[in-house]
């Protein structure tokens, strides 16, 4: 596997394809919870409290990319754009390893993306997600 860095825009062209199949993961997560508390009346008082909603709305997404990251190193949308997580030994991650990652991409996003375009300055093209969890993207070579 090469070594080469994967470029940021790479890495976002992945995230909206994961959208794409993230999104019906999420309503059936709101389908799951709408069926056990009944539909929303109004507005102003929804039938789900959002703390429910939320935070099994985060294991969701968590799960989705642990379970891709931890069997490939690869979601789908990663495999159409020829990136894929690993350790920084080059390994592939632990589940441990994964949560911590969507864990810390999170806080990435956070502050406008800043987390991201981090790597665009860093020296070895890291985000903060890449040097907290001991993890980098890269850019595989095309298939013959």
């Amino acid at each position: 596997m090469t070594a080469n860095h994967a470029p940021l825009w790479r890495h976002l062209l992945a995230m909206v394809y994961d959208s794409f199949l993230v999104a019906p993961l999420l309503m059936a997560n709101a389908l799951v919870w709408v069926s056990l508390f009944g539909p929303t009346d109004t507005m102003a008082r929804p039938a789900v409290p959002a703390w429910v909603m939320q935070s099994t709305s985060l294991c969701v997404v968590a799960l989705f990319f642990s379970i891709f990251w931890c069997k490939s190193g690869q979601t789908l949308g990663m495999q159409a754009w020829r990136i894929k997580v690993v350790s920084a030994e080059g390994e592939s991650l632990t589940l441990r390893k994964a949560i911590l990652r969507c864990a810390v991409a999170l806080v990435s996003l956070l502050p406008m993306g800043l987390g991201y375009l981090w790597g665009i300055l860093d020296r070895s093209h890291l985000t903060w997600h890449d040097r907290l969890s001991a993890t980098r993207l890269v850019l595989l070579p095309k298939e013959a």
